[in-house]
């Protein structure tokens, strides 16, 4: 059948068997354990900073202070990995959306003042007249 190939990998690590000869007794021989340590998955990202940032400085209808919430560690602190992930990807999203919502309101903004600034600078500048438009005494 079809073996893992971390199944390979233990068994490529793992010396070869010898026979030990008859004349050793086992019960002269030192004692050893071996201890096989498996990594611990890498903690989901929570967007903490980003959150924080977003809740200071872009807060649109709360998205900011939601995205904070969800990024709280007390998932990660306990050891709660997929919910970790899953509140990591909402306050991504969360982020994401309010970002994008700023960005739209900065840019409605800088338009909006270019066009009142380029107004006024139209209005201020004196009408030209034409010669057939002055009616002076006849």
């Amino acid at each position: 059948g079809r073996r893992c190939p971390r199944t390979r990998e233990m068994q490529q690590s793992v010396p070869p068997y010898e026979v030990l000869p008859t004349e050793v007794n086992m019960e002269e021989l030192p004692r050893s354990t071996t201890v096989l340590l498996e990594e611990l998955p890498r903690p989901p990202r929570d967007h903490l900073v980003w959150s924080l940032f977003t809740t200071l400085y872009g807060n649109f209808c709360c998205l900011g202070l939601l995205a904070f919430i969800f990024s709280s560690r007390d998932r990660k602190v306990l050891g709660d990995y997929s919910g970790a992930l899953s509140y990591g990807s909402t306050a991504k999203c969360l982020n994401i959306a309010a970002l994008v919502i700023n960005i739209i309101i900065v840019v409605i903004v800088i338009t909006v003042v270019a066009l009142i600034v380029s107004g006024a600078i139209n209005s201020m500048q004196p009408p030209h007249y034409g010669q057939n438009s002055f009616s002076g005494p006849t």
